[in-house]
């Protein structure tokens, strides 16, 4: 349904997968890929939201490179260039509100693993432009990244997993205190019995149908009453 295509951030071209709804418009929704990479997994999400009626895209941070491995997936993580990738993200939200195809002022962002910390990073960098954030079993692994809550104006849904060992039951309810402690909207959901990463469905030792369906559900209607 999608394909690759190319914008213009801090200078420089950066690839994306954006898939389009069959209605040619639809609200924008950026999405950002786990430690893998642009997978298949990933793209598959834009096309859903697709069809759901969003203008989805998702930029490929790694320019390229993937992973099927949990070593290679942490070691390009770790070695991604977080002001080159934040001004990525940043140059992301500007195309898809400059498309013909998006019909929303503000973008909702979507991010698993790894984009779900990037998606807050993002929420609060560009206030003036993201509408709704979301979250997935989010983490922050870079030191140096640490997301200015006080900016953050978009309402946030947080998907995250009883059994997650990289951010626990007790971080993700700290990070709900923390939000509605500033003020900000923020709702997050743990998912019982299920681990991290349980929304997708490549990896059959952690993907938990009924919980991933249900977040999705939460996730489209989130997104549509917050941009629509």
């Amino acid at each position: 349904m999608g394909e690759m295509v190319h914008f213009v951030a801090d200078g420089g071209d950066t690839d994306a997968y954006m898939s389009l709804p069959e209605g040619g418009s639809g609200p924008g929704v950026l999405v950002i890929q786990e430690w893998w990479g642009l997978v298949p997994h990933i793209r598959d999400v834009c096309d859903r939201f697709a069809d759901e009626g969003f203008v989805a895209l998702a930029p490929d941070l790694y320019h390229g490179e993937t992973a099927s491995e949990p070593d290679e997936a942490g070691k390009l993580m770790m070695a991604l260039n977080l002001e080159r990738a934040t001004k990525e993200l940043s140059g992301a939200v500007d195309h898809l509100l400059a498309l013909d195809a998006v019909n929303s002022e503000k973008v909702g962002v979507v991010g698993f693993c790894m984009g779900g910390g990037l998606a807050l990073a993002v929420a609060c960098l560009r206030p003036d432009a993201i509408g709704a954030c979301v979250p997935f079993y989010g983490v922050i692994p870079w030191e140096n990244l640490s997301p200015d809550f006080d900016r953050l104006e978009a309402p946030v849904l947080g998907h995250f997993a009883e059994k997650d060992a990289f951010f626990p039951p007790e971080k993700a309810r700290s990070l709900e205190e923390t939000l509605r402690a500033k003020g900000k909207r923020a709702e997050i959901i743990v998912y019982p019995g299920v681990d991290h990463a349980f929304f997708n469905d490549t990896r059959p030792e952690v993907y938990d149908r009924e919980a991933a369906v249900s977040a999705w559900e939460r996730t489209v209607t989130f997104l549509r009453d917050n941009l629509c």
